[in-house]
C-alpha cells in the first residue's frame, strides 16, 4: 500500500453500519439548523429507535441546554454499545469514493479519508498544507473538545477543498471504482436526495497517490510552502481534532510513552471527505448572518455609513434575494415592523470580497450596542429560506449575504489567510454532509 504521508493523509480503516438503511443512520452535520429545533425533532421521529448517527453526535442546537453533559455521556455509552454490538460491518482499510445526489438535483463527488493533524493548522497566514479558510472562533472549541476527548468513534462532517480544475483526483477516482459494487446506496431522511458509496482499495490507491503527486506540485506557492487543502466545511471540528491531538500528545509524553508510539495513535487522524472546488455540483453559498435585538435600519445605517452604497426597498424577498445574487457587494436587509415585512437591499461600492468588509462593520456595532446596555446577540445562519423566516421575528433583522466567487479562492487564502468567520457555505442548508462512515478514536 502506497504511503500517503507526504500529502497529509493516511488510509483508514472504516467502520460502516451492517444495516443500511441510510434513511435512519444517516443525519445530517450538527452545526445545521442551529436555531431549528423542530428539524431535529423531526430527525429523531425518522430514526424510530434504530441505530442512527443521530445518537453518535450532539446537535448544536443542544450545545448550550442544561442536559448536555448527559447528552455527552449517552453518546459515549451508545458509541460502546455499537462498536461491542452487531450494528457494523467489520472494518477495512480504503478510501470511499462518494457521490452525493441532494434534494437539489445537483450531484457532489467525495473522497472520504483520513488526514493527518500535524499537517493541518487553522492560526493566520499558516503555511501547512492543510489551511483554514476562515478565522476560527477560539472560544468554539472548548465545548466540541468535551464531545470529542475519549469519545470511541468519530463521524466526520468535515469537508476539504481541492484545487483541482482538471479533476484528476475525486472525480477520476470514481470512474475507476464505478465498475465495481457501492458498499452503500441508498436515499437520505427529509428529502435529502441520495448517498452511493465505493470502496478504493489496492491498484485504485496507486491511482490515488499520482494525482495527489501532481497536485502537491501545482499547490506549491512563491514562498516554496505547499497549499493542498482549505477546510470547506468544519473547520471548528477540525481546529477540535488538532486540539485534542496536542493534548493527548501532551498527556502522552508527561506519562513517557514513546513518540513513535504516540506517533501511532488513531487520535493524529480526522475522517474527512474532500471534494474538488471545481465540481459542477459544489456550489459556493454565502453564510448569512441575523441579528437579535436590533432594528433593521439601525444596522442598514450602520453598514452604509461605514461602507457606502445606495439603499433600495423592494417589494418582496424574490426581488431582493435576485439583487443581492446579482451584486459583487451588496446586502440584503429583512425585518418585519408594526407586523409588514420589509426588504431592504443596500449597494455598495466594495471592490474586496464582500464578506470581509462587512462583517468587521458589524462586529463593532454589536460591540457598540453591548458597551450601551443592549443585549445584541449574532447567528450565522446556512440557506436563504432560513433568513426570511428569521427576520419576521420580532427585534430581529437577517441579512443576505452575496456569493462567493470559486475561482480566485485558493490564491486569495494563500495570499492574504483566512476569511472573516463564517464566510460561505458549501450548498444550501440540506446539501450539508451527512454522517454515515465511522473510525475507531479513543479505545
Amino acid at each position: 500500500m502506497k504511503n500517503f504521508e507526504e500529502f497529509g493523509v493516511k488510509v483508514p480503516e472504516i467502520l460502516l453500519p451492517k444495516n443500511k438503511d441510510l434513511s435512519s443512520w444517516s443525519v445530517i452535520a450538527c452545526d445545521q439548523y442551529t436555531q431549528d429545533e423542530e428539524y431535529w425533532k423531526r430527525v429523531e421521529n425518522a430514526v424510530s429507535g434504530k441505530p442512527s448517527a443521530l445518537n453518535l453526535i450532539l446537535p448544536e442546537v443542544y450545545l448550550s441546554s442544561p442536559d448536555r453533559q448527559k447528552r455527552i455521556e449517552k453518546i459515549r455509552s451508545t458509541m460502546k454499545d455499537y462498536i461491542n454490538g452487531d450494528v457494523f460491518d467489520e472494518g477495512d482499510e480504503c478510501f470511499i469514493y462518494v457521490e452525493r445526489k441532494t434534494g437539489y438535483g445537483r450531484i457532489r463527488h467525495g473522497l472520504v479519508c483520513a488526514i493527518d493533524l500535524d499537517c493541518y493548522e487553522w492560526k493566520p497566514f499558516s503555511k501547512a498544507l492543510i489551511r483554514a479558510t476562515e478565522a476560527t472562533i477560539v472560544d468554539r472549541i472548548p465545548p466540541r473538545k468535551e464531545i470529542r476527548k475519549n469519545a470511541p468513534l468519530e463521524l466526520p462532517h468535515i469537508m476539504l477543498l481541492v484545487n483541482d480544475p482538471d479533476h484528476i483526483l475525486v472525480e477520476a477516482a470514481g470512474k475507476e471504482v464505478k465498475e465495481s459494487e457501492p458498499v452503500y446506496d441508498g436515499d437520505l431522511m427529509l428529502d435529502s436526495g441520495h448517498i452511493t458509496g465505493w470502496k478504493i482499495k489496492d491498484k485504485n490507491l496507486d491511482k490515488v497517490y499520482e494525482a495527489l503527486e501532481s497536485l502537491k506540485k501545482a499547490g506549491t506557492q512563491k514562498d516554496s510552502s505547499v497549499f493542498l487543502f482549505a477546510v470547506g466545511d468544519g473547520n471548528h471540528s477540525l481546529a477540535t481534532a488538532k486540539a485534542v491531538w496536542d493534548e493527548y500528545r501532551q498527556e502522552c509524553m508527561k506519562a513517557g510513552v514513546s513518540e513513535s508510539e504516540i506517533n501511532k495513535s488513531p487520535v493524529r487522524y480526522a475522517l474527512v471527505e474532500i471534494v474538488n472546488i471545481y465540481d459542477t455540483g459544489l456550489t459556493f453559498e454565502p453564510i448569512h448572518r441575523v441579528l437579535f435585538n436590533v432594528s433593521a435600519e439601525e444596522l442598514c445605517t450602520a453598514v452604509k455609513s461605514s461602507l457606502g452604497g445606495t439603499v433600495i426597498h423592494c417589494n418582496d424577498g424574490a426581488e431582493l434575494e435576485k439583487k443581492v445574487r446579482e451584486s459583487k457587494a451588496g446586502f440584503g436587509f429583512v425585518s418585519c415592523s408594526e407586523g409588514r415585512d420589509s426588504y431592504v437591499f443596500l449597494d455598495t461600492p466594495v471592490t474586496e470580497l464582500a464578506v470581509s468588509r462587512f462583517q468587521p462593520v458589524v462586529d463593532e456595532f454589536i460591540a457598540s450596542k453591548k458597551a450601551a446596555g443592549f443585549n445584541v446577540d449574532i447567528d450565522y445562519i446556512h440557506g436563504s429560506d432560513e433568513v426570511f423566516r428569521l427576520g419576521k421575528k420580532a427585534d430581529t433583522v437577517s441579512v443576505l449575504l452575496p456569493p462567493v466567487a470559486k475561482d480566485t479562492f485558493f490564491a486569495t487564502i494563500g495570499t492574504t489567510g483566512p476569511l472573516p468567520r463564517k464566510s460561505f457555505s458549501m450548498g444550501e442548508a440540506s446539501e450539508k454532509r451527512f454522517y454515515l462512515e465511522c473510525r475507531r478514536l479513543f479505545s
